[in-house]
């Protein structure tokens, strides 16, 4: 955090679903979602990689699953808009490249027996800044973001493109406490026609404005809101910049408030603990905060390959908790085994539940496993 006097500035960042590291994400997680349509037990590291007029496909993946995957590529980045060839990339005519091999039988064998499908360390956070006990900068940043598309995709905004980002700048009190915003960021792809003083106006009157009413928070300055920085953007996606999976990590959790772990999530089934243990972690955050035991917490998860029992297992409270440590511990233990298959069957993990996840974040998403409240542990 940036310390001014008797108040904190703290900034996160997101970024629409069209923005190249997002579309990577989201063909890696709707091949897993197909997979796992077919066989619960499949088994994917699926890595994405696009770039001006190409679509790669890389990783391992172990199934008794047949699926068309280039027609499910094709057809994901269709959806996300990308079906103007004038923009140096489409659905439909990009070249298309599958490099999917099967999974090394030497990462299998330690999951065969039921153990991590990796090493690595994770961490869940929650806190009670917004209903959704997610920290507000990267709450009101995923909702600048999720505006961007919806004004794009409902015609609101007729000239925008699919390509965005958006940064949020909250001012925090000296007890730490968010009471306003400082500075609004976004960045948006539009057509050519139109120029950026009615870029800014329609930003600041169809998306800002509209997402700091819900939050019951108002507009900085003017010298405080910035709309594409360098004046006008025309070309989105990856003719312009290269999109790669799980390049986007900070973005997928807590916006830089948090730690995070080692891994990233999209294009990986529950067996890979970067995934599974980090919905744990915040599952575990967050109903600690629900239940009212802290107003702020953060639980690291830590796994060895090929074992099933996390190798660390911690909760931070940051000196908020109202109980003890020890109550803390066995309320955990309560509510979740985490234990690899413990987490996959108490979240129900093995299922197509992952393309919502790819865009927006992975966390504050009430209809998701892992941020559902479970009452009377």
């Amino acid at each position: 955090m940036n310390t001014l006097g008797d108040y904190t500035l703290f900034t996160s960042e997101s970024v629409c679903a069209g923005h190249p590291d997002k579309i990577a994400d989201a063909v890696s997680d709707a091949l897993v979602d197909a997979l796992l349509a077919e066989d619960p037990h499949a088994r994917t590291g699926i890595e994405t990689v696009v770039g001006a007029n190409q679509i790669s496909l890389f990783g391992e993946i172990k199934t008794t699953a047949s699926i068309d995957v280039e027609k499910i590529v094709r057809s994901k980045i269709s959806a996300l808009g990308y079906t103007d060839a004038a923009w140096g990339f489409t659905g439909e005519s990009s070249v298309f490249s599958n490099y999917l091999h099967q999974q090394s039988p030497e990462i299998a064998v330690g999951v065969d027996a039921n153990g991590a499908g990796d090493q690595g360390m994770m961490f869940g956070y929650a806190c009670d800044e917004t209903p959704e006990l997610m920290p507000l900068p990267i709450s009101l940043a995923h909702a600048v973001t999720r505006r961007i598309d919806e004004c794009r995709e409902n015609g609101t905004i007729a000239w925008l493109r699919p390509d965005g980002k958006a940064q949020v700048t909250i001012r925090y009190d000296e007890t730490g406490k968010p009471v306003g915003v400082e500075k609004l960021v976004a960045a948006v792809a539009h057509d050519e026609k139109v120029g950026a003083t009615e870029v800014r106006h329609t930003i600041i009157s169809h998306v800002f404005k509209p997402v700091l009413r819900k939050y019951k928070l108002s507009l900085p300055s003017d010298l405080n809101i910035v709309i594409n920085g360098t004046g006008l953007w025309h070309i989105p996606g990856p003719e312009s910049d290269a999109g790669l999976t799980g390049r986007k990590i900070v973005v997928d959790t807590y916006g830089g408030y948090a730690r995070v772990g080692g891994g990233a999530f999209s294009g990986k089934d529950p067996s890979k603990v970067d995934r599974s243990g980090a919905y744990a972690a915040r599952y575990i955050a967050k109903n600690i905060v629900a239940a009212g035991l802290a107003t702020k917490c953060e639980v690291g998860l830590a796994y060895v390959i090929g074992q099933s029992e996390p190798l660390m297992q911690t909760i931070d409270t940051f000196g908020t908790a109202t109980v003890s440590e020890a109550e803390l511990y066995a309320f955990k233990d309560k509510l979740i085994d985490t234990s690899v298959n413990g987490i996959i069957d108490t979240l129900d993990l093995a299922r197509p539940i992952y393309g919502v996840t790819s865009t927006y974040g992975h966390f504050g998403k009430g209809n998701l496993p892992w941020e559902l409240i479970k009452d009377n542990i």
